[in-house]
């Protein structure tokens, strides 16, 4: 027997797990248009209060999966390999993680987004390169990655449709916050990809949407288990976000942060573990690399050697882009009009750094978005900045701050100075927390 929407809705309400084919039924009608905006909302409210099982988890990420293309890279000759950020600040790793993997032998068709409230969007950073097309149609996406080996894209309108549709309603319903929401939209996108193996970053810290590390524990086994459940191979590692991960944010700053780790001219030390330490689980998912020593030793042999740096360049070019994106003239197109030192209020070593609230001074420069709509400005930020027990004194800056006008500036670099805390050496945190194997629970 069919139910009808409002039937489904009413059992999830109750607390009832739905079927398989109830989830597939109602997705469906969320695809072509029988459910109404008000129905998705009640089921992702319903959803929100009574959560769901892991069965169900699974059957709404494969239907929400189903409402579109799904991609096929049979006859590649390695594995399609992704990863997935659940977002923070400075997080420019996918710039340098795809590239990685491809020089090492995988195909990384990575789909990804744009910045959301704090969080920078991988999306906007290669906005900020010229020429580079984020929105290809899916025919050139497939040439570049198979001549190439990666490409870096946005969502098509034909990839999992219905989690595009949920995912609004909840945005404007305050259902956002829902581990089985959270995974379902998540996943639905990578395996829509048509991925033979995932690698997540999940964040924690005071830059990360889920704070503490037993939330953030809960989501990652989450992923793990739904998406190994519904057939992709996954694995997940927590890592810190209790600073930025570069020392840059902002999205043409992150470009130019990125492009100097892959030729080796810096590399931030905490942004080169987590890279490495992605590229190596990755290379062992998708059967490259024999566990995870050997899958680091491959990464870091292919970075060191060049080989990675020249697939970003050919696949930057492959996408429209420059075939000099190191060249000056990158730089100079970006350039602010106001570029100055940001000192604290006194001296000492950095002991915590706000690190949501330094991306909300990034937002306020206009390198993020207070309207989904709204036009971004790729050249603010910052640079420079100070991590988790650096010492800052009258010579050596927080950060450095790039702007358009003094103004906002002032009210950035406040903003900044309040995200930062001064006193005594502190003891370091972790980069990465923990691994959790494609079983989950680990």
């Amino acid at each position: 027997m069919t139910l009808l929407p409002q039937e489904i809705i009413a059992r999830k309400r109750d607390g009832e797990v739905l079927s398989r084919d109830q989830i597939a039924g109602f997705i469906e009608g969320l695809t072509t248009g029988t459910v109404t905006d008000a129905q998705a909302a009640a089921f992702a409210m319903a959803v929100y209060f009574r959560n769901m099982e892991i069965d169900e988890r699974v059957a709404l990420t494969l239907a929400m999966r189903d409402s579109g293309t799904v991609l096929d890279w049979t006859g590649l000759n390695g594995p399609a390999i992704d990863k997935h950020s659940t977002g923070g600040v400075g997080d420019n790793v996918s710039l340098m993680l795809g590239p990685i993997l491809a020089a090492c032998g995988a195909y990384v068709p990575m789909i990804s987004g744009r910045g959301l409230g704090h969080t920078g969007g991988t999306l906007d950073k290669f906005d900020a390169i010229e020429g580079y097309s984020t929105n290809p149609d899916i025919e050139t996406f497939r040439k570049v990655v198979e001549k190439v080996g990666c490409a870096i894209i946005g969502q098509t309108d034909d990839l999992a449709p219905a989690d595009r549709r949920l995912y609004a309603i909840r945005d404007v319903t305050a259902t956002v916050e829902n581990i089985s929401l959270i995974t379902a939209s998540i996943l639905s996108k990578k395996l829509a990809a048509g991925l033979d193996a995932l690698i997540l970053d999940v964040k924690t810290g005071s830059g990360a949407f889920m704070k503490t590390l037993e939330d953030s524990t809960d989501l990652a086994n989450s992923l793990v288990t739904v998406a190994n459940g519904a057939g992709m191979t996954t694995g997940a590692l927590i890592t810190d976000m209790n600073e930025p991960l570069a020392s840059a944010a902002g999205n043409w700053l992150e470009v130019r942060n990125a492009i100097d780790f892959l030729t080796g001219a810096q590399r931030d030390e905490r942004l080169l573990e987590v890279t490495l330490d992605l590229c190596a689980h990755g290379l062992v998912l998708g059967g490259l690399a024999l566990d995870p020593d050997d899958g680091y030793l491959r990464a870091k042999v292919a970075l060191e050697s060049g080989a990675a740096a020249e697939k970003f360049a050919s696949m930057v070019n492959a996408l429209g882009g420059p075939s000099d994106i190191d060249g000056p003239r990158h730089d100079a197109r970006h350039a602010c009009p106001v570029v100055r030192d940001v000192f604290a209020d006194e001296e000492g070593y950095v002991t915590a750094i706000d690190t949501r609230a330094v991306g909300m001074a990034v937002v306020v420069l206009g390198g993020g978005r207070t309207d989904p709509k709204a036009k971004i400005d790729h050249g603010v930020g910052f640079d420079q900045l100070l991590g988790l027990g650096a010492r800052a004194d009258s010579r050596t800056p927080i950060a450095r701050i790039h702007a358009r006008d003094a103004a906002i500036a002032d009210d950035a670099e406040q903003r900044l100075k309040n995200a930062y805390r001064i006193g005594e050496a502190p003891k370091p945190n972790p980069v990465v927390y923990r691994y959790i194997e494609p079983t989950g629970n680990n």
